[in-house]
């Protein structure tokens, strides 16, 4: 008997599937209670969708389901305590739900799935149904690929709902497609066909969440500029803020303010230095650090506090557990957690008073990286770069997004960025850019060869920078631009990525360093032959493939 079997990021064991502990970290107890808290959601989005056909008000349940699926992601959480709560929690508001339903008057329609009426007596009740509701529930491979290939991108698409909705920005239509769509996959009279489509429909509200969030991030912090960050150290302790969420930021930035304290960044959370609402703090230091996979050797030497957001946690060392506090949906076992107040603030000040105990960080690089080309920075400059095209300085455009991971096999993206030609500008978003962006690629005519958009949900950003060259260039269609798309993938977020770049109709992308576990030869066919989906080969074979 298998403990577990999760196959939903890149690093699968075997390249097929965990079985007996995450490569990321998490082990059976914690994968059966994520699966179960899936299937209660999915239960609980039946009732969502019944009460929005009948116009009644489903909340707090969408919230609840949105940072579930988070909360599921690779690396969020990995307490077993935390999916304990969510599963009490989901029959909770399943319930209240159905009262509100029922005491409407409505001509009502009761959701009949187990999903929707499973009430346990006590937690020894789950593990009888955790065997039945993981990802082999589904036997036809190409049927479970495709829900698994949706659940995914509902996955990535909750993680920048909530962000969005964290900064009071939100849109019922988003939240009515994921709903439904999460119910869907509960539904065995669908075909290949139909769940093809709604993958597709995925990409599609994908993009438009994408928006969203760029939209409530740019309102808020303003729109990010073009910034150098210094990647050095200062003198003075600091605090080390890890994942995507900005709120987290400010208020951190906040609260330590005045205190004798520097905050660095690390990883997805180096764009926030892009912003200019966070140039005000003097005590913003810096950039400490790389990709997530580095943090347990990084953590370590930075000897202050650490906060994680979000996603992307490593098995925590010893040497540091006592330093890291998580917040939001990500959690570890034996690490303190903050919680939002009533009014939805954070309380950051256990870090704070760590920090004064800490040394300062120990310096382990030094120098400058150069980001903040997000859509707006860019298509300010949009004239000099489609000059630059039409005069031949730059003959390509390589999309070079998504994430990093601990795989030997990465260092593809290294090698290819070093071997593509200078008159070729990488334009990136995400964790993956750490593969190159310190590699010195130098400029053309003043525009640097590396474009940092920012987080990974800021590839909405690359996807309005292509829509207007394609305006100004005057061309038909999003393929004929002079843009190649390769791109590096790790979790979920990076699943609706590529969904929302298929939903607009891009074609011929490269994905690596391999392709997803999760989808079936079937499946791979099918995109392969529709959209040119393909994995990626050696370096010199992908540069003829996108060049010659």
């Amino acid at each position: 008997m298998e403990k577990m079997f999760c196959f939903q990021c890149q690093e699968a064991a075997k390249g097929k599937g965990c079985t007996a502990r995450g490569v990321c970290g998490k082990p059976p107890e914690v994968a059966g209670l994520q699966d179960l808290t899936l299937y209660l959601a999915r239960g609980l989005a039946l009732y969502c969708t019944e009460a929005r056909r009948l116009n009644l008000d489903p909340a707090p349940s969408p919230e609840f389901i949105a940072e579930s699926l988070f909360a599921t992601i690779t690396n969020a959480s990995f307490s077993e305590g935390d999916f304990q709560e969510r599963i009490k929690r989901a029959v909770q508001l399943r319930e209240e739900l159905k009262e509100k339903i029922v005491s409407s008057g409505l001509d009502y329609e009761l959701p009949t799935h187990p999903a929707a009426t499973w009430t346990p007596t006590g937690e020894e009740e789950y593990q009888d149904l955790i065997s039945e509701v993981g990802v082999l529930r589904t036997e036809n491979p190409d049927i479970r690929s495709l829900r698994e290939l949706l659940t995914y991108g509902l996955k990535g698409m909750a993680a920048y709902l909530t962000h969005a909705r964290v900064l009071g920005y939100d849109d019922p239509e988003i939240s009515t497609f994921l709903e439904k769509a999460l119910a869907e996959t509960l539904d065995d009279s669908l075909s290949a066909d139909d769940l093809t489509a709604l993958v597709l429909r995925c990409g599609e509200v994908g993009a438009q969440t994408m928006a969203l969030l760029d939209q409530a991030n740019t309102s808020t912090y303003g729109h990010p500029e073009i910034t150098s960050v210094n990647i050095g150290v200062g003198s003075r302790p600091g605090i080390l803020i890890s994942g995507h969420d900005l709120r987290d930021m400010e208020e951190l930035l906040e609260q330590t303010s005045g205190t004798g304290i520097d905050v660095y960044t690390h990883s997805e959370m180096l764009p926030a230095h892009y912003y200019p609402a966070f140039k005000k703090y003097e005590h913003f230091q810096g950039n400490y650090g790389n990709s997530w996979w580095q943090q347990n050797k990084e953590f370590q030497s930075f000897n202050g506090p650490i906060l994680m957001t979000t996603n992307c946690i490593t098995p925590v060392k010893e040497g540091y557990r006592d330093r890291l506090f998580t917040t939001g949906v990500a959690r570890y076992p034996d690490c303190e957690h903050i919680e939002a107040g009533p009014d939805g603030k954070k309380d950051f000040s256990p870090l704070i008073e760590k920090a004064k105990q800490c040394p300062p960080p120990t310096e382990i690089e030094t120098g400058e990286i150069v980001g903040g080309f997000a859509h707006q920075q860019v298509l300010a400059l949009a004239d000099k770069v489609v000059e630059a095209v039409k005069s031949g300085a730059i003959r390509q455009f390589f999309v070079m997004a998504g994430c990093d991971g601990r795989m030997k096999s990465r260092e593809y993206y290294n090698s290819f960025a070093r071997q593509l030609p200078a008159n070729t500008v990488i334009l990136t978003a995400g964790c993956a850019k750490y593969r190159y962006n310190k590699l010195g690629l130098g400029d053309i005519g003043g525009i640097p060869r590396v474009l940092d958009a920012g987080q990974c949900n800021d590839s909405y950003s690359l996807v309005v920078i292509a829509q207007k060259l394609k305006e100004v260039m005057d061309l038909d269609d999003l393929n004929q631009l002079p843009i190649s798309f390769n791109i590096a993938w790790y979790e979920q977020k990076a699943v609706i990525v590529l969904l929302a770049l298929l939903a607009l109709g891009i074609k011929n992308i490269k994905v690596g360093p391999t392709l997803p576990a999760f989808l079936s030869p079937g499946v791979t066919g099918v995109l392969q032959e529709k959209f040119g989906l393909q994995g990626i080969t050696d370096v010199e074979q992908d540069l003829e493939y996108f060049l010659g």
